[in-house]
């Protein structure tokens, strides 16, 4: 079969929840049924929101597509695990994009390390930067970006650290322990403290924090 593409898309607002939880539900059953119609309607979907959370996590358009594309792939080849909540599926695609975007990232550092062109702590310095360039803005995912950005900013700086460590360079809490000089039982509660707020800030788009 030929899986469909993530498609070009106007840029506008992303409309994740406004899917009611029965129209979730079927469309996970017709995603497990193999109904290709099915996944091409996922794709036209989702494609918003999973640019924005790869362009989050990377910080680079290109890549960034090429996260989309391999998170839907994963979806069609791993079908079978789609979570029986109603909205489960939306939340999982959102996660599997979310590890391909930073197996992406350790790649990417993996091969600076190796070229030696720049210390891998550089690569990930700033993960929510504002735009740099003017056409940025245009950027696919980027509104949804933008969002992000604004709810992790309103956190503390000792939150910001810890979310960005551990949900968007994929540490363990041990290793972002490590990482700041704090105890473990500190980064939990940074960690909580912080997600409560994200969902609170974030409103209608909790979903995106999974």
């Amino acid at each position: 079969m030929n899986r469909p593409e993530a498609p070009e898309h106007d840029r506008e607002p992303v409309r994740l929840l406004a899917v009611s939880a029965a129209d979730a539900a079927s469309l996970s059953a017709r995603l497990l049924a193999r109904d290709e119609l099915a996944l091409t309607e996922l794709v036209v979907l989702m494609t918003p929101w999973v640019l924005g959370v790869a362009q989050a996590v990377l910080q680079d358009a290109d890549e960034a597509e090429e996260v989309a594309q391999e998170t839907f792939t994963t979806i069609w080849d791993s079908i079978g695990k789609v979570p029986d909540a109603p909205r489960g599926l939306l939340a999982w695609v959102l996660r599997v994009a979310r590890n391909r975007a930073i197996d992406h990232l350790r790649a990417r550092i993996g091969r600076s390390r190796k070229a030696a062109h720049i210390a891998a702590e550089a690569v990930v310095t700033e993960p929510f930067a504002e735009p740099r360039e003017p056409n940025e803005a245009g950027t696919p995912g980027w509104h949804l970006h933008q969002t992000i950005h604004a709810a992790l900013e309103a956190l503390p700086n000792e939150q910001q650290q810890v979310v960005t460590l551990a949900y968007f360079q994929g540490l363990t809490q041990s290793e972002v322990a490590q990482r700041l000089g704090v105890p473990l039982g500190t980064v939990k509660t940074r960690l909580r403290l912080a997600f409560d707020k994200l969902r609170k800030s974030l409103g209608p788009m909790k979903d995106w924090i999974v």
